[in-house]
């Protein structure tokens, strides 16, 4: 392929894309707003689906590694009620066609696997223009511009490429995650950990709910999570620690002390994630060398467990169908054609399984909803 691309945004579906790519000898660069691969922290686990991420890095040549790093029996899952009582309890699956990764150590994965100078670090899109002769013009915060005949947005919920295709952008969904975290020596911890059992632990209740995930390290990593206005989380910004975690610990009056633990003895900076979407079924007509993978393209919330795998398919098909045709505008239409419908049905279902999670019916419409196979 001799054309130029610049995939914006070094996160699982750019950096899947730029490795198959690189894997069939087409170039592309990846322009990163970080400084570098470790400035912050990439989040918890992520089950790797069958049919879509471990797909992805099969495409890749990639997947041998990705078993290495596979964290067996974390997928353990545990439905409790705002007393603690144990609703639904599943063990964990050696066997699982879903197994777990750290999302850190993943990417780490693909970034090690590109060939060095392929990221562009601390390269903060600042605005990308078509030219009338073709192509695009990027330019950055930081760096000199750049040109590409064929620009990919990989840069997340609020992309700086995906104005060039549709004026959608992300929506509250209403539902707020506080990140809460337990060190696993502390002595005043341990029942509270027990609680958990291998796996993750769900307390929930309508509106509300505990989610921790215990590692194999005995650290434990998770969120609150409140369905609260758009004002409530102004008013709940950054400020003392203590008295932060403190007030998110008032919303849970009346629940077990094991739980409340989880919030009110967080060692983590209370740092709050609101939980936003892109409409479900979000389209545009097809716009000259420019497309989006990921959660550019879908944002959803996270409880389809959907979002990291087709991003990292996304960026697998993307790159395929640039290498398989000739024409740019015949490839980048076809992978458009396929992810619109792939993306909506599982924008859908995680908007589905977020009111399941915190609707009016929990926490026993998610034992439910665990108890049909494959369904969460």
């Amino acid at each position: 392929m001799q054309k130029t691309i610049a995939v914006v945004g070094a996160g699982l579906g750019g950096l899947t894309l730029a490795r198959v790519l690189q894997a069939h000898g087409a170039a592309a660069t990846v322009y990163e707003s970080e400084a570098s691969a470790t400035t912050r922290a990439q989040g918890g686990l992520l089950d790797l689906h069958e049919d879509t991420g471990q797909a992805a890095l099969r495409a890749a040549g990639l997947h041998d590694e990705f078993l290495a790093l596979v964290r067996p029996g974390e997928d353990a899952k545990r439905v409790v009620d705002r007393h603690g009582t144990v609703l639904f309890d599943r063990p964990a699956d050696l066997g699982t066609a879903r197994p777990e990764v750290d999302r850190g150590e993943l990417r780490r994965l693909l970034i090690d696997s590109l060939a060095p100078g392929t990221i562009r670090w601390g390269h903060k899109l600042t605005s990308v223009r078509h030219r009338t002769e073709g192509g695009h013009d990027l330019t950055f915060a930081e760096g000199p511009a750049a040109r590409a005949d064929i620009v990919i947005g990989a840069d997340g919920a609020w992309s700086k490429v995906r104005p060039l295709l549709t004026p959608a952008t992300p929506s509250y969904s209403g539902t707020c995650f506080v990140e809460i975290a337990l060190a696993p020596d502390a002595p005043d911890h341990r029942a509270s950990v027990a609680a958990i059992g291998s796996g993750t632990l769900m307390a929930l209740a309508p509106g509300k709910g505990i989610i921790a995930h215990r590692y194999a390290d005995g650290h434990v990593r998770g969120y609150a999570a409140l369905n609260r206005p758009e004002e409530w989380l102004r008013s709940t910004g950054p400020g003392d620690r203590a008295a932060v975690l403190g007030r998110i610990a008032r919303e849970f009056d009346g629940w077990s002390p094991l739980l409340t633990a989880f919030v009110a003895r967080s060692t983590s900076e209370p740092c709050l994630r609101p939980v936003y979407a892109l409409p479900v079924g979000l389209a545009w007509n097809r716009v000259p060398g420019v497309t989006l993978v990921g959660d550019a393209a879908h944002l959803m919330s996270p409880f389809a467990g959907e979002g990291a795998n087709l991003a990292m398919y996304d960026g697998a098909d993307l790159a395929g169908e640039l290498l398989g045709r000739p024409d740019t505008e015949t490839a980048l239409g076809a992978y458009e054609q396929r992810m619109f419908p792939r993306s909506s049905e599982a924008a859908g279902r995680s908007a589905r399984n977020l009111e399941v999670f915190f609707g009016p019916e929990a926490p026993q419409s998610v034992v439910t909803l665990f108890d049909r196979p494959r369904q969460a």
